[in-house]
């Protein structure tokens, strides 16, 4: 029997048509890299991480006409907006009265006392959630003179004053984003934040770099918290295609166990004995079984000689050979098929699977 992560308790947040904590699944985000003021852009690229997994969508909302495009922004996508909210108070409150699902601020860039009562004000009355988010790279001097450096504990504490700050103003419909570029430091500040709070936990690695650094970086730190069971929400933060986080956050959620369904696709590294173009039949593959709601192994190998012993544990699986390939089933072969006749056969299979 697999062993099966325990997750914390938070307590539940609504967002839009989705909620978090209470015992919901981890929910997959991403953010945007089009400009908000173009809104079919921005639609037709929400629509599309949608499409891929993407569960809630974040927006830079640097502009009050990026504010009033959330209003049309709505209309064409399915998933929650969330609004992100730098230093202006009043973007805070249009992107609300807009539409926007949550916001995320962080209160200390926010202003006076009385420009943040009156965004949580405008949150109370539509019962809108507020994420707080502190970065390890905006923490106050004070803390980094405290802790004599920027800490785990720092990031700690500067979220819970904030998290407090608005507690304080009677509201306390929070998911709480505390965020390092140093794996090592974020896992340990998640570590402690889930021993002094219920609130729901957004969870990523900022900054963590390109498609290959910061995927590593991000497996590696959000596997350690989330098999904790800490971590509500997750977004995989990379400098690159927005559905490349998407892909990389469904992964580490499977491998885990948090997540199931979705084809999972294995596949042997190339050797010697590999008689075939194996790293772009894998890539044919998960590129072809993207569309495919079935919750299955399928293993891709490059040789007809070691390809069934190794692909034992997986449901189906194709092995190549020169000019020939082998449709396999729980590790024994099934069918040979000509090689140009691999994908479609294995593809007609997944699409027949049960019948």
């Amino acid at each position: 029997m697999k062993n099966q992560i325990v997750r914390k308790h938070t307590r539940e947040v609504r967002i839009g048509n989705r909620a978090i904590g209470g015992g919901h699944p981890v929910l997959i985000q991403s953010m945007t890299n089009t400009r908000t003021e173009d809104i079919k852009g921005t639609i037709a690229q929400i629509q599309h991480l949608t499409s891929a997994g993407c569960e809630i969508i974040r927006c830079a909302v640097p502009t009050m006409e990026a504010a009033e495009a959330i209003a049309e922004i709505k209309k064409g996508i399915t998933i929650p907006l969330v609004a992100d909210i730098h230093f202006d108070y009043r973007l805070a409150i249009a992107a609300m009265e807009h539409g926007a699902d949550k916001i995320r601020i962080n209160p200390g860039n926010i202003g006076s006392k009385e420009r943040i009562e009156a965004v949580i004000k405008a949150a109370r009355e539509r019962r809108i959630p507020i994420r707080v988010g502190v970065n390890s790279g905006s923490l106050e001097q004070e803390l980094v003179e405290k802790y004599h450096g920027v800490t785990a504990e720092g990031i700690v504490e500067s979220a819970l004053d904030k998290v407090r700050i608005i507690e304080e103003m009677g509201y306390d419909n929070l998911v709480i984003s505390i965020k390092s570029s140093d794996v090592l430091m974020c896992v340990r500040a998640h570590e402690l934040i889930a021993e002094q709070t219920d609130y729901p936990l957004h969870v990523g690695i900022t900054e963590s770099g390109t498609i290959t650094s910061g995927n590593i970086k991000s497996a590696m730190g959000l596997g350690m918290i989330l098999s904790q069971g800490i971590g509500d929400t997750i977004r995989v933060s990379l400098t690159g295609d927005p559905m490349e986080e998407i892909k990389s956050a469904r992964i580490i959620l499977r491998t885990l166990g948090l997540r199931k369904g979705g084809i999972e696709v294995v596949s042997c590294p190339t050797c010697g004995r590999t008689q075939i173009d194996l790293i772009r039949l894998a890539n044919q593959v998960e590129d072809m079984v993207s569309d495919i709601p079935l919750d299955l192994k399928v293993a891709v190998m490059g040789c007809v000689v070691n390809g069934p012993g190794e692909a034992r544990e997986a449901d189906i699986g194709i092995a190549g050979g020169v000019g020939e390939g082998l449709l396999i089933k729980h590790g024994e072969i099934y069918k040979k098929v000509k090689e140009e006749e691999l994908l479609p056969a294995l593809r007609y299979e997944l699409l027949h699977w049960g019948e």
